[in-house]
């Protein structure tokens, strides 16, 4: 699946792109996350202990893309 979101934004504002992956299901945030990186963006993901959802914030730092994985009420500091 493709993540028209995270695609727009970084075909915008490129390595000024920061990307917050919060509990979900599925893929097409870990493909948006592919290409915030490729950008020169980064990437924040909701840890294990506060998601509701594994799937795809799980996926993200698996695939090496999150710069950070934080629990949820640290992710807006």
């Amino acid at each position: 699946a493709v993540d028209v979101l995270f695609r727009s934004v970084t075909a915008v504002h490129g390595g000024h792109t920061l990307g917050v992956i919060l509990t979900g299901m599925g893929q097409d945030g870990l493909r948006g996350c592919e290409h915030i990186r490729e950008a020169g963006g980064q990437v924040l993901t909701q840890d294990e202990a506060t998601r509701v959802v594994w799937g795809m914030p799980g996926f993200v730092p698996r695939a090496g893309l999150a710069d950070k994985v934080l629990p949820l009420q640290s992710i807006a500091g």
